[in-house]
């Protein structure tokens, strides 16, 4: 939750002694002149606070409230971002996601048997032991939804935090560098995402970030090829997975 301020303090003029301008790139270092972050208008505060986690919704500048269709934000105030990202794969909502749940929740959003299977493997053969309470791995490679935070591994986008929380800045930085502030990626932009992301010595979760986008470009396969600003959002917090399975039973 936001710390409130108080009237007195927002009506104070900004000293602009105290608060020189915000230097994001240095024309020396290339990168930094390539990248350039997420950065908020001074007359536009619809996202206050853009580096502060959100618990509970998938805020951005478009969805400053996160998604609030079908009361979805509501519904959800109790779950962090990250555990609404899995709560589709918990089938019976109980809290722990078996193997068997994570191949039907993918064959309903539109994965065929096979790319369900390897799925299957690879998700429950990296992440459910983290999630454990105990030492001892889980023989059945459950993920247990209450520890799905320990999960959270590098050479991402970082928009997740450590305790499954959401960081809007991190969401917006990936449009800001990786497509020149456009409202969508292509797989080319992902490359050079994962690229871009990737940290030093961990093949880990450099797999990790290589497959959650795979298996999300697959999961949207635009037909222009643009993967929408809106539709990743919507991944993160993962009221997307329910549409998509709508659809696809519709369709059958």
């Amino acid at each position: 939750m936001l710390v409130q301020t108080k009237t007195s303090d927002i009506e104070k003029p900004i000293d602009r002694s105290r608060h020189p301008p915000i230097v994001s790139s240095i024309p020396s270092v290339n990168v930094t002149v390539e990248r350039q972050p997420f950065l908020q208008p001074d007359d536009d505060q619809r996202l206050p606070h853009t580096g502060t986690a959100r618990a509970n919704i998938a805020a951005t500048y478009d969805k400053p409230l996160g998604t609030t269709e079908g009361g979805w934000a509501k519904q959800h105030q109790n779950k962090t971002v990250l555990q609404q990202h899995c709560e589709f794969f918990d089938l019976d909502h109980d809290g722990v996601i078996w193997p068997q749940d994570t191949f039907l929740g993918f064959h309903r959003i539109g994965f065929g048997i096979f790319l369900s299977l390897i799925s299957v493997f690879i998700i429950h053969g990296n992440f459910s032991y983290p999630t454990v309470s105990g030492w001892l791995p889980d023989p059945f490679f459950r993920i247990y939804l209450k520890n799905v935070h320990k999960d959270k591994h590098g050479s991402d986008t970082g928009t997740y935090d450590t305790e499954g929380r959401f960081i809007p800045q991190r969401f917006e930085d990936v449009f800001a560098k990786y497509a020149n502030g456009r409202n969508y990626l292509t797989i080319w932009d992902v490359k050079n995402l994962l690229k871009g992301q990737r940290c030093i010595m961990d093949p880990v979760g450099t797999f990790g970030a290589f497959f959650e986008w795979i298996a999300t470009y697959l999961m949207l396969w635009p037909a222009d090829g643009k993967m929408m600003k809106e539709d990743i959002r919507g991944v993160y917090d993962g009221s997307i997975f329910y549409t998509l399975a709508d659809r696809r039973a519709a369709e059958r």
